[in-house]
């Protein structure tokens, strides 16, 4: 199986990946996370990527497609795999059509969590951690038992991501609307695309998505 999950940034999908990965024993391939790891690993791929890299130019879409082919070639006896950040345009989703198809594979699901953007601004722009332990907490949904202090360790040092302050958390919205919005079209047509209610509980939407993935 096949699976892309989309949505906003603060959509909930890296738990949701978690928990389908876990249950339905699938593979994660982040496209960003293997980028680093073939530099890392200096392999001809890396190379190449590091290259490009290195000008500041975006890496080509034909090499993220090499990435995640050979990526795929690795994960023979995983039960399915959950793409991560790519395709993002219509022209990434052709190719990876293309190139799934060339090993007999196609795309099973496409899923896309939907969440009001005001609901966005609110989890994100709320989100803080103890700088000790990383525990996680929100100004509104989770606050710690004793606010000034962490209910794991019992520190009284937080942290708040730069990335989540109110105006970065709307850019990237802009972004996610410019860039990723547009290929939804795309799997529609091919009849693959699934819309959820993103802004229920963790439960609901995990309910939602097992409901279409079967």
């Amino acid at each position: 199986m096949i699976l892309l999950l989309l949505g906003p940034p603060g959509a909930g999908k890296g738990t949701q990946c978690e928990r389908l990965m876990l249950e339905y024993k699938l593979v994660q391939l982040s496209t960003g996370d293997m980028l680093r790891a073939e530099v890392k690993s200096g392999s001809e791929l890396g190379k190449k990527a590091k290259a490009i890299m290195g000008t500041g130019k975006l890496i080509p879409d034909e090499v993220v497609i090499e990435m995640i082919s050979d990526a795929i070639d690795l994960q023979k006896d995983a039960n399915g795999i959950i793409l991560d950040g790519f395709p993002r345009t219509k022209s990434q989703a052709s190719s990876l059509d293309d190139m799934l198809l060339s090993k007999g594979l196609y795309m099973n699901h496409v899923i896309q969590l939907d969440v009001d953007d005001n609901k966005i601004l609110k989890r994100l722009s709320g989100r803080f951690a103890c700088a000790n332990c990383g525990a996680g907490y929100h100004d509104i949904y989770n606050k710690p038992i004793n606010e000034e202090k962490c209910d794991k360790c019992g520190s009284t040092s937080f942290s708040r991501r730069s990335d989540d302050k109110l105006e970065v958390v709307q850019e990237r919205l802009k972004e996610y609307q410019a860039q990723t919005l547009p290929i939804l079209p795309f799997y529609r047509q091919k009849g693959v695309l699934q819309l959820i209610d993103g802004s229920k509980s963790v439960e609901e939407v995990y309910e939602q998505i097992t409901n279409i993935i079967g």
